[in-house]
């Protein structure tokens, strides 16, 4: 897919600057706007020259959840398959291959984030808000079950399990601070210092080596859920058995000891 409509995707070197381009609608998920996402994230498991992605919101949201509208003038019989739960499972997919994808992806979140907008910002691996940001689950204020793409998953392991009760049984707002406080945002800045905000994470990140990156992503999801210390470790000793094995991990260590900046194969 080309042209993408309702996503517009900035490149700067390797880093994709990924924003949701709906703001009229305060970049409300539509369907237009899911066949795109699922395109583009689709797409960068296989991408090795894309290294980190930044997502954000145009306008003055970053995600206000789901386009109500968008949903009820569509005919139920031109919906998407979705692995068998119809839209509902095609949404699902957009989040499960962000968590698949090996590059980092850092959430830029400023105003309202929510229902799948939430998902959006817990989905990515750090998250940055601005000081107008707010989010809930907001999938229960109307009369759903706020265990919804990933929510249920994703944010007691970010801020713990009374804290998420609390935000997932009310739908009540987070917002900036207590997300600081609770350990759901890495720093909050002034809205218009959010893209400054995330360079300095970009800039460590590119020091990086292409695989030990990727896969200290990968690890750290699988030792999240883990079993125990010994299946962590499992992980871990395969991963650092790949990247001493590779060309980048002889150059890191030259230039270490040199007292350099690494080059890295393929930077």
């Amino acid at each position: 897919m080309t042209g993408y409509r309702t996503i517009s995707v900035e490149k700067r070197g390797q880093v994709d600057w990924l924003t949701l381009n709906r703001p009229e609608a305060m970049n409300s998920i539509s369907l237009d706007m899911v066949h795109e996402l699922n395109d583009y994230f689709g797409k960068l498991y296989n991408d090795a020259s894309v290294r980190i992605v930044v997502m954000r919101g145009a306008g003055r949201a970053f995600c206000a959840g789901l386009d109500i509208k968008d949903q009820a003038g569509r005919n139920p019989d031109d919906m998407p398959f979705g692995g068998g739960f119809g839209f509902q499972g095609y949404l699902a997919d957009v989040y499960i291959k962000m968590r698949r994808c090996p590059q980092p992806i850092i959430a830029l979140v400023h105003g309202p984030a929510c229902g799948g907008g939430l998902a959006f910002a817990l989905a990515a691996d750090i998250r940055i808000a601005g000081e107008s940001a707010r989010m809930n689950a907001a999938f229960i204020r109307i009369g759903l079950s706020s265990c919804d793409m990933g929510v249920s998953y994703f944010l007691p392991r970010l801020v713990g399990g009374s804290v998420a009760a609390e935000l997932m049984l009310t739908g009540r707002f987070i917002h900036a601070p207590r997300a600081l406080a609770t350990g759901l945002v890495s720093e909050v800045v002034p809205d218009a210092e959010l893209e400054a905000a995330a360079q300095p994470y970009i800039d460590e990140m590119l020091t990086t080596s292409p695989m030990g990156l990727r896969m200290t992503k990968e690890g750290l999801a699988m030792a999240i859920d883990a079993p125990s210390l010994e299946a962590a470790m499992a992980i871990e000793n395969r991963n650092q058995v790949m990247c001493a094995r590779s060309e980048d991990f002889a150059e890191g260590m030259r230039a270490f000891m040199e007292k350099r900046l690494p080059v890295y194969k393929g930077r």
